[in-house]
């Protein structure tokens, strides 16, 4: 045989090799680091990318597709995966066996989907850390959804319809450290919604319907640091709800009904300690003595200061709040 053909067909066998042993990919998909991470982002597909998809990946993101179905059996392909994005899809249901055969996924966003309602221990998962439900379009939060003691750290249910909070996630995720409710249509917090979750860290009620909170709202966190309450319809607070909330370093209440804030409402606070108070309605008359004084000890714990400004009486609107005097605002001066 001519060398040069032998040379040939031993270059064309050895390609064939090599495309063959090539690891696969799923159609319309991109994979990368030896097929561990893989990315589906192509509104043209509508259902599951199972072939081509390695056992071996650890991250699988499907996103901005049309997507309408994801089941167990799906999932069984991919039993290492730890991270699971399946974003901006048309997923309207789960099933409650979902996460079986899964065992290492400790992370899941389900961000702009339409889910509604959800099964019991449909996230009854033992090594689930962080759950995004952003932005569908859930009615009722049902503690039923998580196994007794789970370990969820980060929860995100912002942008749905939730009306209220369910008690007893306490009993569920102990552990939470972040929960996310904002832009719901919640307008009451029971007193004991929050109770015992002691690790909870960053709470967002920012966009909510809230017109008040109870004295002991936030009596069972402790270690909350950042608290979310903008954009509420708050009308007023109790003295003592901060209580107790050593470590708070981020209070948001703009664009609430506050008129007045109770003496000894913020308290002594450290230094690192930030506020946001614009956008309130602040009547500047004897009730304002605590705030002001507050604000004119503690000028740099204020986010947009100047923007904290009176809405009454009318000779005083507009004028930023620290700047009032005593006078003005009506206080009687003592004898000296």
């Amino acid at each position: 045989m001519n060398p040069w053909l032998l040379l040939t067909f031993t270059a064309l066998a050895e390609c064939s090799s090599l495309k063959h042993s090539a690891p696969s990919c799923p159609v319309l998909c991109s994979c990368s680091l030896q097929q561990s991470q893989v990315v589906c982002s192509q509104s043209s597909l509508t259902s599951f990318p199972a072939d081509g998809l390695s056992p071996n990946a650890t991250q699988l993101s499907i996103r901005s597709t049309g997507l309408s179905t994801v089941t167990a059996h799906h999932l069984s392909a991919v039993p290492l995966l730890h991270k699971l994005q399946l974003y901006h899809n048309n997923l309207t249901s789960l099933p409650a066996d979902l996460l079986k055969g899964v065992p290492h996924l400790n992370t899941l966003d389900l961000t702009g989907n339409r889910l509604v309602r959800l099964p019991p221990n449909v996230f009854a998962h033992g090594s689930l850390r962080d759950l995004v439900l952003k932005n569908n379009l859930i009615e009722e939060m049902d503690v039923e959804w998580f196994s007794v003691n789970g370990s969820l750290i980060l929860l995100d249910l912002s942008g749905n319809r939730l009306s209220s909070i369910p008690s007893g996630l306490h009993l569920k995720v102990p552990r939470l450290q972040s929960l996310d409710l904002s832009d719901n249509n919640v307008q009451e917090l029971q007193a004991d919604a929050l109770k015992n979750l002691r690790r909870l860290e960053t709470l967002n009620l920012a966009g909510n319907k809230i017109i008040s909170l109870q004295p002991t709202t936030f009596t069972h966190t402790p270690k909350l640091s950042k608290l979310f309450l903008q954009e509420n319809r708050l009308k007023g607070l109790p003295t003592d709800l901060l209580q107790g909330l050593q470590r708070l370093e981020l209070l948001l209440l703009n664009q609430n009904q506050l008129q007045c804030l109770p003496s000894g409402f913020l308290g002594e606070r450290g230094s690192s300690f930030q506020v946001t108070l614009a956008g309130n309605p602040w009547v500047c008359d004897e009730k304002m003595e605590f705030l002001k004084k507050w604000l004119s000890v503690h000028p740099h714990s204020v986010i947009f200061l100047d923007e904290v400004t009176c809405a009454g009486p009318e000779a005083l609107k507009h004028r930023q709040v620290a700047s009032v005097t005593d006078g003005e605002l009506g206080l009687i001066q003592s004898d000296k």
